[in-house]
């Protein structure tokens, strides 16, 4: 039960507690006290007001809601709440608000109400309070607010111009850049400037006028735009001798304010809580300097302001840490050959100093040495593995050894010569000979290898010679250091050839070279057994190859800058002996310039030539064209030949051919077996390419007769051919085979013509003679007897001179019709014939038997008929049909024939093969024919 009560006893208190407080937030406490001023530098308003004496003693967290008009406007301009605790001070509340208007530009008014923040209740809002404006007092004249203000670049502003009352404002602007402006009235104009940027004028002029013209309307303000100062970010603090301490740092960029408005430095140390005794002095940089007396540590703080702000910047800092030394001076040197020792003074102040020397080589590369040593007043470092007879530059810089901070400025910079020493390394050395009578020129040169260093200022040459077999004199020529080359007169023994640098001090080692023995012949130097091979160039030199052989140390490849001079410039260059190709370039190779390359490999001083090589950096189109020296002419081929065309090494490149054109003066080209080529101006030529640069003869065939052609030759290199721009004309002569022809098909014929029209009857004798019509023939001139539509004549009509009988043997056995048929077998027999003369008074009167019997024939060769298309006048019908096919054999068929018109033929026998087409007057006896048997 105890346990209980003590419970209850603590619970009372804590519920009356809360009760009462619960009581006292529910309470209004209006705000009893209200006051309003104005700062304006800053265009402020401040507010301080109080809620009385009970509200502090309750510390409650109270919540206030504030806000501000303008007079003359019905809406406020500005709400916010403010919640604080109060406290048992009793002290007043305060609240600021910057007004984006200028204050003097119009009243302002104040109200505030008030509650516990606990509670929903507000008080009643406490009367306004207000600060007047400039607008309510009586000018005597339009009046600009801010009259001078520092903006910053990038911000807005608002301005003012209050004008007299009773004026109205007409105009308000800057100059020469009107701006539209709001007026709040008519007294009152604002002018509103958005991003204000920096001009390249220090200020901005605002005008403002009244609606009248007088000097008393008008009024301006300036204006200057600016940055705030910005926060170096480089400040520190450095002694150089223990005694003073100098802090630098840079000013930053433009703040665009000048005079009064620049930047003001002030330096302060923390730790004392006192300014810093110093002067800032600015250029480049800032420093201000000041004695350190006893302190060592220091915090200071560095604050740089202006009218639109201010940044700091703080150095925390143990000045022995801080040590920058000065800079050495009087440097001094003694030099060997290969060594420097240098020596410097610093200003020591009781602390120890670590050097650094910087070395320049002749090539720009720069070395670093560190160095410690020093003594009371100076110190040393000796610089080794230097080059002799050759400058260096060295400074020196040193800083602390202890503590390093920065390295101090360098030293000035010393030039230092080594001494001379022996020249290093061989000269590299050729040699060009040319076959004499008697014997050779030998063309010695000489330069620098890339290993070789003449350690001296004054250098000369020395060259000796002498021969490799047999006892002879040495021979021996000096030359100074501005020549390269000699010539020297040799027999043809081989000799041994030793080049030699010299300076001051010796000789270096010597490059040696062995002539051959020579034959005496100009083959043998020129290696003219070897086939010259042909190389292309690119953009970045001349690619060279050769197959390397293990014989030979190392190869030479020599060339001509200026092939076309004398003389020629001769280079050469050494390769290893692993090396087979090279990327010959040099600054005098230019196109079209035909270079000739020597391939050479080295062993034990001699040398052999192994490849030649040509070729260029680029080729062009040949220098000329080729000129044509004769033409043949053909009336349908032209032959062009050009033998003198050079296409040596005077050539722009490589004549790998030529082109002939050929072209119709009047029509475009299409000759068998060329190509069209269509110049610039759009004409069409026939192309003729000869790959074969040495055949300079072309014939261009297919030509028409009595036609102008025009021709042109070109050559062409890897580079192409140069345009076309001459021809030569030719005229083909008119064809002859074709007048001989026109002669034979025209003329000959013609003529033979008239010559057989005018000896026609006797052509027609001689070759075509007449042949007499049987109708008209005296002998048909009998009386008729047909037989169907044929005239047949009588024996009994027809009195012969003479008859011829055929005593065959065959021919009387035979039947009369198998006798037909069996003609040809019989062709080539004797025949036995008798002639009769017959009365010419006995009767013809043929008597018909219808028995057979024999038959003889009689043939003239004055008449031509087919016997085939006649049928015997005598035959018996029925036996005419079947008999016409054995007569059509027999009648072509060779027999022996006699004339029985002409008395003089009888004793004469004629043989008349191959006759096919003879009329046959045939003799009947025993024949179904009405006669008389003879």
């Amino acid at each position: 039960m105890m346990n209980h009560f003590i419970v209850l006893a603590v619970l009372l208190p804590l519920r009356t507690c809360y009760t009462t407080h619960s009581q006292q937030e529910s309470t209004v406490f209006p705000v009893t006290y209200l006051n309003v001023s104005k700062e304006l530098a800053f265009q402020r308003l401040l507010v301080e007001w109080d809620v009385g004496k009970s509200a502090h003693d309750a510390e409650l967290a109270m919540s206030f809601e504030i806000q501000v008009r303008r007079i003359g406007e019905t809406t406020t301009v500005w709400t916010e709440f403010h919640n604080v605790t109060l406290d048992k001070s009793g002290d007043p509340l305060h609240w600021m608000w910057d007004s984006d208007l200028p204050l003097e530009c119009m009243s302002h008014s104040v109200r505030i109400r008030s509650k516990a923040e606990a509670s929903k209740i507000w008080s009643e809002w406490s009367p306004w309070k207000t600060v007047l404006g400039l607008d309510t007092s009586n000018n005597s004249g339009p009046q600009i607010f801010p009259n001078e203000k520092i903006i910053e670049e990038g911000s807005d502003i608002t301005l003012c111009c209050i004008g007299r009352k009773g004026h109205i404002i007409e105009e308000f602007s800057l100059y020469r850049a009107p701006h539209v402006f709001n007026h709040t009235n008519s007294q009152i104009g604002l002018l509103t400037l958005k991003n204000v940027a920096h001009q390249a004028v220090p200020h901005i002029t605002v005008y403002c006028r009244e609606s009248c013209t007088e000097e008393e309307c008008y009024d301006h303000a300036v204006l200057f735009v600016g940055k705030p100062p910005n926060t170096p970010n480089d400040f520190s603090c450095e002694t150089q001798d223990m005694r003073t301490v100098t802090c630098t740092w840079s000013q930053g960029g433009d703040t665009y304010l000048y005079g009064n408005h620049s930047p003001k430095y002030t330096l302060s140390e923390e730790f004392s809580q006192n300014p810093i005794p110093c002067t800032v002095t600015c250029s480049e940089q800032c420093s201000c300097s000041w004695d350190i007396g006893q302190q060592r540590i220091y915090n200071i703080t560095m604050t740089v302001e202006n009218p639109l702000g201010k940044k700091t910047a703080t150095d925390v800092f143990d000045v022995t840490h801080r040590i920058y030394p000065a800079a050495p001076f009087q440097l001094w040197e003694e030099c060997r050959d290969t060594e420097i020792t240098l020596y410097w003074k610093y200003q020591n102040k009781g602390f120890e100093l670590f050097c650094q020397t910087e070395v320049v080589q002749p090539d720009g590369k720069v070395e670093l040495h560190n160095s410690s040593d020093s003594h009371l007043h100076y110190a040393s470092i000796t610089l080794r593995g230097l080059q002799p007879y050759t400058e260096y530059t060295a400074r020196v810089h040193c800083a602390a050894a202890q503590h390093f901070w920065r390295w101090s400025e360098w030293s000035e910079a010393q030039t230092i010569r080594t001494m001379e020493a022996t020249p290093s390394g061989k000269l590299d050395i050729w040699r060009e000979i040319t076959q004499v009578q008697g014997g050779r020129n030998v063309t010695l040169f000489w330069k620098q290898a890339p290993g070789f260093r003449a350690n001296g200022g004054s250098i000369s040459y020395e060259v000796t010679w002498e021969k490799e077999e047999g006892d002879s004199k040495l021979e021996r020529m000096s030359f100074s250091s501005a020549c390269n080359s000699t010539r020297i007169s040799i027999d043809n023994h081989s000799y041994r050839v030793s080049i030699m640098a010299k300076n001051d001090v010796n000789y270096s080692l010597p490059s040696v070279l062995i002539i051959p023995r020579g034959t005496g012949t100009e083959k043998e130097l020129s290696g003219s057994e070897l086939q010259e091979e042909q190389i292309n160039g690119t953009d970045y030199g001349i690619f060279i190859s050769w197959e390397p052989r293990h014989m030979y140390d190392s190869y030479i490849i020599d060339w001509c800058n200026f092939p076309t001079l004398q003389p020629c410039d001769l280079q050469w260059k050494r390769f290893g002996p692993n090396t087979s190709s090279a990327l010959i370039n040099s600054a005098a190779f230019v196109p079209g310039v035909r270079y000739n390359f020597h391939i050479y490999g080295s062993v034990g001083n001699r040398v052999s030539l192994l490849k030649k090589k040509t070729g260029y950096l680029r080729e062009l189109p040949p220098l000329f064209d080729p000129k044509v020296e004769k033409v043949e002419l053909t009336f349908n081929a032209v032959t062009l030949s050009w033998d003198s065309y050079p296409t040596n090494e005077s050539q722009s490149g490589f004549v790998r051919g030529y082109h002939v054109y050929v072209s119709p003066i009047q029509e475009v080209c299409s000759l068998q077996g060329s190509k069209k080529h269509v110049l610039p101006d759009n004409s069409v030529l026939c192309k003729y390419t000869i790959e074969n640069p040495e055949e300079k003869r072309y014939t261009v065939e297919h030509l028409l007769s009595n036609t102008k052609y025009k021709l042109a030759v070109k050559a062409y290199t890897g580079g192409g051919e140069t345009p076309i721009v001459n021809f030569i004309y030719i005229d083909t002569p008119f064809n002859s085979n074709m007048l001989y022809l026109l002669v034979l098909l025209v003329i000959v014929p013609s003529l033979v013509a008239a010559i057989c029209r005018w000896k026609l009857n006797w052509v027609k004798e001689c070759c075509c003679p007449v042949i007499p019509s049987p109708n008209k023939s005296e002998v048909l001139s009998f009386k008729e007897f047909k037989i169907g539509s044929e005239k047949v004549l009588k024996i009994s009509d027809c009195i012969p001179d003479m008859l011829a009988v055929d005593n065959k043997a065959e021919t009387q056995e035979l039947h009369p019709w198998s006798q037909l048929s069996s003609a040809p077998t019989e062709a080539k027999t004797d025949h036995n014939s008798s002639w009769i003369y017959p009365n010419e008074n006995e009767e013809r009167a043929f008597t018909h038997t219808p028995t057979h019997q024999t038959h003889t024939w009689f043939e003239n060769f004055a008449y031509s008929s087919h016997f085939a298309d006649e049928s015997c006048p005598c035959q018996i019908p029925e036996t005419l049909e079947t008999g016409k096919p054995e007569l059509s054999v027999v009648l072509y068929q060779p027999h022996y024939y006699f004339d029985i018109f002409n008395e003089d033929a009888v004793s004469i026998r004629r043989e008349t093969p191959g006759r096919k087409t003879s009329l046959r007057y045939i003799s009947q006896t025993d024949v179904h024919c009405l006669g008389r048997r003879l």
